[in-house]
């Protein structure tokens, strides 16, 4: 028999805890939240970035932790919840992208967006996941890319890390649906932020950041699993994912040439 699927969480339920909320999407959706109703904690590293964001709403509040300290994930938790009440929604945004252009290899790259897109986030799950629990209701927002569906050029440490982000976020889905706590996964494409506006490839369908927090929003607010966007990018490399690994590979591969 299946099992009950989560309820979608509303500002009655708790605040939202939004990590890499300093910039980029991370911003966008704590403003939207905001708007929405709720009580929004925003966290990332750099103190000046996030007071500039809270100074935009009197609903979100600035709380300065970096996902790579575990420690310090324990800390940001406690003070959250001692401010604003329990967290209802985590929503797991902090990551960065780092090109690995071969034939050099750089192994520190990997270690490095590992650290943040991976370890990062099971960092920020390690206090909050047994808080839902113990409440019996919450739910788990991970943020990954379209770029976690299959490998894609100069993508070898991002892609991996989204990839393991998917495969994490249905694990956990799985062991905690019977404890009332959801899980929704994000895919992203292209978004308009600080980090992809150093890229020099093409990027198609690009959205801006503001575009994808209402996306993010609506799909939340539906109780969804998995919410991607811009549709017609993730629905096509959804679809040539489903392609023959071998042919896959040739042609993604000519998009580099």
């Amino acid at each position: 028999m299946l099992q009950s699927r989560p309820q979608p969480m509303t500002p009655k339920d708790g605040c939202v805890w939004i990590t890499g909320a300093s910039s980029g999407i991370g911003a966008a959706l704590a403003l939207e939240m905001a708007t929405q109703g709720w009580q929004v904690a925003i966290s990332a590293r750099r103190q000046a970035a996030l007071d500039e964001i809270a100074q935009q709403h009197p609903h979100i509040h600035a709380f300065v932790g970096d996902v790579t300290d575990r420690a310090a994930m324990h800390l940001v938790v406690a003070a959250m919840e001692a401010e604003l009440g329990p967290i209802a929604l985590a929503v797991l945004n902090a990551g960065i992208y780092l090109p690995t252009a071969l034939p050099e290899f750089d192994a520190t790259l990997f270690d490095r967006t590992f650290e943040v897109n991976l370890t990062g986030t099971i960092n920020a799950m390690a206090p909050v996941v047994p808080l839902m629990v113990e409440r019996g209701k919450g739910r788990l927002v991970l943020v990954s890319s379209v770029a976690g569906y299959g490998g894609l050029p100069t993508s070898a440490a991002y892609g991996a890390s989204k990839a393991a982000l998917f495969n994490l976020g249905e694990s956990m889905a799985m062991d905690l649906a019977a404890s009332g706590v959801g899980v929704s996964m994000i895919a992203p494409g292209f978004v308009k932020t600080p980090a992809t506006d150093v890229n020099t490839f093409p990027m198609p369908f690009i959205i801006p950041a503001e575009e994808a927090a209402k996306r993010m929003v609506a799909g939340l607010a539906k109780g969804k699993t998995h919410i991607s966007f811009p549709k017609r990018f993730s629905l096509f490399l959804r679809a040539i994912n489903m392609l023959p690994r071998g042919l896959y590979v040739r042609l993604v591969g000519l998009t580099k040439r």
